[in-house]
């Protein structure tokens, strides 16, 4: 490493300027210690960012939504000055399935529900309803069973752990409609971009007892946007910190000794402190040089941790003519792109927006599509959930989070069978968690760091409090 170095020493060093590391430098700024962050990116938030489209409209990009227990980015909201506003679904939804489209009511319940929506009102054959509710009911007593923060310890763990999702439900039934919210839950739910062949059922397991869909976590918006929280953040600690927040940094090398850390840029800026905090996704991990290197088990881990498959489609319109009907914009169907849409415009109906998503692998196959047969896809699909109508939005904005080099996927990573009995108990030590135990003084943080909520700004922000309480910890030793 060069010898001499271009910025004076800080206490914390954090890789990565996404919500968890901008929530770990606020709060290490709070306790009274020094911070920079470096950010790869010539912008923050990570895959927590918003745009403006042609016709003026500000959409998300990546994530957007809060739920209803996500305490923490409620409270961050608020005190950021920003507004919320809830997530509409008034009105019937859209089941698309088998080239049948049906108009029905939401379940009072997702426990009680098909895919949200009131499975006596969709008037599929009886046995293949019957199927679905005991499919459901035995992945719930599964759920149940899974240990949240030892996944590893869950009763016969090392089976479950081998076998996939598409293998287990095959054991179950053979009816489609059945298996239809297990391979939702992989590739959209949340959890999701991956296909049900690409996991465990332990890991599936696990996301719905970490991250429950029955918790509503799609429950309301930021007006303005989601990636305005990013920004207030970045903004503040500019405010109280000029130099601290550091674009355009791609950390190559982290070398720690007892007594701080050396972190190498691309540019071949050299930068010191007391420890640093990697809040950036597993796989990003692994193009970072680390001395001393890795323990094997934490590699082995982060080579099956890969990130989802996830395009996200933005359709603007003049208007929200789905709520003039009486629908409430969620379409969840069989369609060959699009599995889901929602609404995502304010309860004022301006800018009206439809959110989708494309998953999996389906978004690998979009993406490899010309950019006029990737719109006649879309806009089919859209189509065919809301009418004629959807046929002309004012803007169509895609986003393949694949493609983002500083992301590769979205909406977090996934394991490979075998990898929670395997590297990530080995990897987690003394933690604790279901995460990599900390390397020496370097800590880990980011979404998918978390114990609750991977995968959601929720998560990010209790991940990037956690990684700043190990940090603050460490430093007072």
């Amino acid at each position: 490493m060069p010898a001499e170095l271009s910025r004076p020493e800080r206490d914390v060093l954090i890789v990565g300027a996404g919500l968890s590391g901008l929530v770990a430098a606020r709060e290490l700024r709070a306790r009274g210690l020094s911070v920079a962050l470096l950010e790869a990116r010539t912008r923050v938030g990570g895959r927590m960012v918003s745009a403006r489209t042609r016709d003026g409209s500000i959409v998300d990009l990546g994530g957007q939504w809060g739920g209803a227990s996500h305490h923490r980015f409620a409270a961050l909201v608020e005190e950021l000055g920003l507004e919320r506003f809830p997530s509409h679904y008034d009105g019937h939804g859209v089941f698309h399935w088998q080239g049948r489209r049906h108009e029905v009511p939401l379940a009072a319940s997702f426990a009680d529900s098909l895919l949200f929506f009131e499975p006596s009102a969709l008037e599929f054959p009886a046995d293949e309803l019957a199927a679905t509710r005991t499919l459901h009911a035995a992945f719930s007593e599964l759920v149940a069973s899974v240990n949240p923060q030892q996944p590893w310890l869950t009763p016969q763990a090392d089976a479950l752990d081998q076998l996939s999702v598409a293998a287990w439900a095959a054991r179950h039934t053979s009816i489609p409609l059945a298996r239809l919210p297990l391979d939702w839950l992989c590739r959209v739910g949340g959890s999701g971009g991956f296909e049900p062949w690409e996991a465990s059922i332990l890991h599936l397991a696990w996301t719905q007892a970490v991250a429950p869909q029955a918790e509503s976590p799609e429950a309301w918006l930021v007006r303005g946007g989601a990636g305005s929280v990013a920004q207030a953040l970045a903004a503040e600690l500019q405010r109280q910190d000029p130099g601290c927040l550091q674009l355009g940094q791609a950390v190559l090398q982290i070398e720690q000794n007892p007594q701080g850390v050396t972190l190498l840029s691309g540019d071949g800026q050299c930068q010191r402190a007391r420890l640093v905090i990697v809040a950036v996704p597993p796989p990003l991990r692994l193009a970072i040089r680390f001395e001393p290197p890795l323990p094997a088990a934490q590699r082995a881990l982060l080579q099956r941790s890969p990130m989802g498959g996830m395009t996200k489609i933005l359709a603007t319109y003049a208007r929200p003519f789905w709520r003039e009907r009486g629908l409430n914009g969620l379409g969840i169907g069989d369609r060959p792109a699009l599995e889901l849409t929602a609404d995502s415009g304010p309860p004022e109906g301006q800018p009206a927006v439809l959110a989708s998503f494309v998953a999996g692998e389906r978004a690998l196959r979009l993406g490899a599509l010309p950019a006029a047969e990737r719109r006649r896809l879309i806009l089919a699909d859209l189509v065919a959930y809301w009418g004629p109508e959807a046929a002309t939005p004012r803007d169509l904005v895609e986003q393949p989070w694949a493609e983002e080099p500083w992301s590769s996927g979205a909406f977090t990573s996934f394991l490979s069978p075998g990898s929670w009995s395997g590297p990530a108990r080995l990897a987690a030590g003394e933690s604790g968690g279901p995460g990599p135990a900390d390397h020496g003084r370097v800590l880990w943080a980011g979404s998918e760091a978390s114990p609750r909520w991977p995968g959601y700004f929720e998560g990010a922000i209790e991940a990037g409090l956690a990684a700043a309480t190990r940090a603050a910890a460490v430093l007072a030793c």
